[in-house]
């Protein structure tokens, strides 16, 4: 029986890491990359969004059924994935401070 508590006080040890904002040399160079990524990400998500509207608005407009639903998933994707590019620093801080509250 000891050797259980022994067993679950081991998992519940803290090594005691927690994210040091001048750790390693780069930071502010990895910041801007980041960033940059994020900003391509957005730019490549407005022109999804236009070609899968137009797509959508073709495909309405022509009777293709296939075109149009194609398009409307596009949009709704991009819509998507512009909600998430958009909200990632919020979405990652939020989980980021959430994780830290588990002990």
């Amino acid at each position: 029986m000891s050797y259980l508590a022994d067993a679950v006080t081991q998992l519940a040890y803290d090594p005691g890491i927690t994210p040091n904002e001048g750790g390693l040399p780069g930071l502010t160079v990895l910041k801007q990359v980041m960033g940059s990524l994020n900003l391509f990400g957005i730019i490549a998500v407005v022109g999804a969004l236009a070609v899968s509207a137009g797509v959508w608005a073709w495909g309405h407009h022509s009777g293709g059924h296939q075109a149009e639903a194609n398009g409307k998933k596009g949009v709704l994707v991009s819509a998507g994935a512009a909600l998430l590019l958009g909200a990632a620093n919020g979405v990652v801080a939020f989980f980021s401070a959430l994780g830290s509250q588990v002990k």
